[in-house]
């Protein structure tokens, strides 16, 4: 009750940067400053696919400005930051991409509800209302893990079938969305359900914050 109490108090109060500091006016979010920096790549190597060929949209490193938003957006519960970094993703994405889908990365629901929101949620769904597509939650995470930040990179293969898809897919292009991509098993277990339900290779885009 009292982390909810203080998420509406949050508009109300003064408010600093929380990727640079500053003193925010009336900007949601991120000052202009930071939000001019927020410039998307697009990227053709990556541990997502062994194709060198576009197919993840990043702002950049997990560092400096990125680095404090996506920690503020995941445990800090500044969701407006969802807004500005979800819009410079989505302008980022090619046009020849013709995504037809959203789709964030799930949290297990004890997570989900420990925490009041999926960070990833919020970002494919400003993404999507950029694109003018739905955001579909077409996966579930079916089990429980340890925040991946404390594991070591060789514990994280534990999150092997731990994704499930439980709707019906759509034909076409989806873009699957997180906050950070590190090692890349995350997305990598999100991709491997997708493929099991049908989705071809070439029909899966990424996009993340940063890495």
């Amino acid at each position: 009750m009292l982390k909810r109490g203080l998420n509406w108090l949050r508009p109300l109060l003064p408010r600093a940067c929380p990727g640079c500091g500053q003193q925010l006016g009336r900007e949601t979010g991120l000052c202009v400053r930071c939000c001019a920096g927020l410039r998307p790549h697009l990227e053709r190597h990556s541990v997502l696919t062994p194709d060198i060929t576009p197919h993840l949209v990043t702002l950049g490193r997990y560092d400096a400005v990125l680095r404090r938003s996506v920690r503020a957006l995941k445990f800090s519960g500044v969701r407006d930051l969802a807004g500005p970094l979800g819009l410079a993703l989505a302008q980022g994405v090619p046009a020849g991409w013709q995504v037809r889908a959203v789709v964030p990365v799930p949290l297990h629901p004890r997570r989900e509800r420990e925490r009041g929101y999926n960070q990833a949620e919020l970002l494919a769904r400003s993404i999507a209302a950029e694109l003018q597509v739905p955001c579909l939650p077409l996966l579930s995470r079916t089990r429980y893990t340890a925040a991946q930040s404390r594991r070591h990179a060789a514990q994280r293969q534990h999150l092997t079938g731990a994704f499930q898809v439980t709707r019906a897919v759509p034909p076409g292009t989806l873009l699957l969305v997180d906050d950070v991509l590190t090692t890349g098993y995350t997305l990598q277990a999100c991709r491997d359900a997708l493929l099991d339900a049908g989705v071809s290779p070439a029909n899966l885009k990424y996009a993340v914050v940063a890495r």
